[in-house]
């Protein structure tokens, strides 16, 4: 696993640091986002969050680390506790009773078509769309071209990778939610992707590449050939449900970025319930 051991003590120390209530990130100004109070543990006992990191395609060297970012942040907050799904053959634990046992689901990096049959495909719908969360990360838009409601699921599907080096993110609403506290701006070295076509339309973007950051002034295209605005995260109303996506996570160093664990935290409380956002919040302004 590329760089994931020997930055795995420092990378999971920032997360206590993210979640105590208003803790500085004191230390790690070559990433912190700007100190803010965190929100409060919840009150009630913890949700459970199925994580599903399976692959049929690509496999990432980053997913042992995010899976242990992931663990990390839900026991710092008090947030949350998690399953793991972490190979195609647990897959077949995937299914209506299982998600029934959980607030939300995690794609984590998975990829290719993954083996899940009628029933299970139909239990995955039901549960988002019924009131469940589902989060996805990076190569979760690279996952199950062959079935379309995955892919309102999830908001796009992957189209390429054109660039993997240090890029400026940008926030469009510091304000949102799921963003406060990340500032206007942050850079981060990761594969960039884009996407086969814009987000679903009601889908809401809270983070966007700057172009200038490759060369692109957002018009003219590039020497990728990629022309105009490339989202990086979003979310979304799904049904009942909430839906949340983020193309940030190629790389161990991206998991423990204060930015990143910030945006990922909020985003696991509002898809388990435990944050209320003005639904108007959710969609495409």
């Amino acid at each position: 696993m590329a760089g994931g051991t020997r930055s795995r003590r420092g990378a999971l120390a920032l997360t206590a640091a993210l979640t105590l209530p208003g803790a500085a990130l004191a230390g790690v100004a070559r990433t912190a986002a700007p100190a803010q109070e965190s929100q409060e543990a919840p009150a009630g006992p913890p949700a459970r969050v199925l994580v599903v990191s399976a692959t049929a395609g690509f496999t990432h060297d980053s997913i042992p680390f995010s899976r242990e970012v992931i663990d990390r942040l839900g026991r710092e907050s008090g947030a949350f506790e998690t399953t793991h799904l972490p190979d195609l053959g647990s897959l077949r634990d995937l299914t209506a009773d299982t998600l029934a046992a959980h607030q939300a689901v995690f794609f984590l990096n998975t990829s290719g078509e993954l083996p899940l049959d009628g029933s299970q495909r139909q239990a995955l719908v039901r549960f988002v769309s019924g009131g469940g969360g589902f989060l996805g990360a990076h190569a979760a838009t690279d996952t199950l071209y062959s079935w379309p409601e995955y892919g309102e699921l999830v908001g796009a599907y992957f189209r390429e990778h054109p660039w993997t080096q240090r890029v400026t993110v940008a926030v469009p609403d510091e304000s949102h939610p799921l963003t406060a506290g990340l500032g206007p701006a942050f850079d981060l070295t990761d594969e960039v992707y884009t996407f086969r076509t814009a987000p679903r339309a009601e889908a809401r973007v809270l983070l966007r590449l700057d172009p200038a950051s490759v060369g692109m002034d957002g018009t003219s295209g590039s020497t990728s050939g990629v022309r105009g605005d490339v989202p990086l995260a979003w979310c979304a109303p799904f049904g009942a449900g909430r839906s949340f996506y983020s193309a940030l996570g190629h790389f161990d160093a991206v998991w423990q970025d204060a930015h990143v664990q910030r945006l990922l935290l909020a985003a696991l409380r509002w898809t388990t319930g435990q944050l209320s956002i003005d639904p108007a919040l959710t969609r495409s302004p």
